[in-house]
């Protein structure tokens, strides 16, 4: 990879490359911008096939954290680290102290947390050695599973949809298909039998698909299939690049919400949504609520306060959607107009001298 070129493409600030030889510890800090402020972004452990995979996750998912925080009206900028590793076998209480060391070094430059493959377990011990860690258990003063938390926003991300494509956000006797069945998945499922939904769900452990049966009485499928369920809305909660020339034609829904990141393969993508009728919620606005959460515990975690601005995740998709219609424009391209407005306008603002 050219990482120079890369990084000019989407406008990343800084790539952090971190070996330490006592631990064999392999791990990347990319920060896209912090015109918001310091960047937030959790760190992801994962067993890559190669060093391009792992740059290609820093600097694809940091610049999604950019957006999600300018979509939030957070004051914080973006960022993402990537451990390459397996996360089942090559964790330990010395490989997170030395990755969370490198994470100091920046001085709150970058603030981390959980992502996919990395657990409070692993930030708890990263917290021996920094400070700029978030999302963490209550009794550490977090606000604890950030899986409910967005959970609640995808849902209220979800009635938005709803109110636009029928009217009523009513979800009651609406199919929605649920990819994935993890921290979020499940919970979102929980808010969607309570409402009176018939929840069709797949996820490739069939542990969790289990649970959810018993818990919940839903339906499941294999995962395969699950991209070809006939639905209201399909809600894509695992890993990204869900919406691709492959997967677009053969969907059976009218709209999607969903909290897995990235969620198209390529900007593209979102028109090719848009010319089949299906009417996508951005993913980084629908997913925001566990940066929320996080960026909340910074100010002394409120639980209340930070569901307020999470249920706000209603109104912006409704907003997004307005504009999109207006501008002839996909709700892709509304919320990153929206995104570019923001960081505009307040890195304008802070160019003022204050003599601090």
């Amino acid at each position: 990879m050219k990482i120079f070129e890369a990084m000019a493409k989407n406008g990343h600030e800084q790539v952090f490359f971190n070996y330490d030889r006592t631990t064999g510890l392999k791990a990347v800090i990319a920060i896209h911008d912090t015109t918001l402020g310091p960047a937030q972004g959790g760190c992801r452990m994962w067993n890559y096939d190669n060093e391009d995979q792992v740059l290609t996750d820093a600097l694809r998912l940091s610049k999604g954290m950019t957006d999600k925080c300018a979509a939030a009206d957070l004051d914080y900028g973006g960022g993402k680290s990537v451990i390459w590793g397996d996360p089942k076998t090559d964790k330990s209480e010395a490989l997170f102290r030395a990755f969370a060391r490198y994470v100091d070094v920046l001085n709150g430059r970058y603030m981390t947390g959980t992502d996919v493959g990395t657990t409070y377990d692993d930030f708890i011990i990263a917290l021996k050695e920094t400070k700029y860690v978030g999302a963490l258990p209550e009794e550490y003063g977090g606000g604890g599973n950030s899986g409910l938390i967005t959970a609640f926003g995808v849902w209220k991300a979800m009635k938005a949809v709803a109110k636009e494509l029928f009217g009523d956000d009513s979800l009651k006797g609406r199919t929605i298909a649920v990819q994935g069945l993890g921290k979020v998945g499940y919970s979102l499922v929980g808010h969607l039998v309570e409402e009176g939904a018939n929840v069709v769900a797949c996820d490739i452990n069939q542990e969790n698909v289990d649970r959810a049966v018993k818990e919940y009485g839903i339906k499941s499928v294999s995962p395969d299939k699950i991209i070809e369920t006939e639905c209201d809305i399909f809600s894509p909660c695992a890993l990204g690049a869900v919406f691709n020339d492959d997967s677009i034609p053969r969907l059976k829904c009218k709209g999607i919400a969903g909290a897995a990141n990235n969620q198209l393969a390529e900007p593209r993508h979102g028109e090719m949504l848009q010319k089949r009728g299906i009417l996508a919620a951005p993913d980084f606005v629908a997913n925001a609520g566990g940066l929320i959460q996080v960026c909340d515990e910074l100010e002394g975690y409120n639980k209340e306060r930070a569901f307020r601005k999470t249920a706000m995740i209603y109104d912006r998709i409704l907003n997004i959607f307005a504009i999109a219609k207006e501008q002839n424009i996909t709700p892709y391209e509304a919320a990153n107009h929206i995104v570019a407005e923001r960081i505009d306008t307040i890195g304008r603002i802070r160019r003022n001298y204050t003599g601090k």
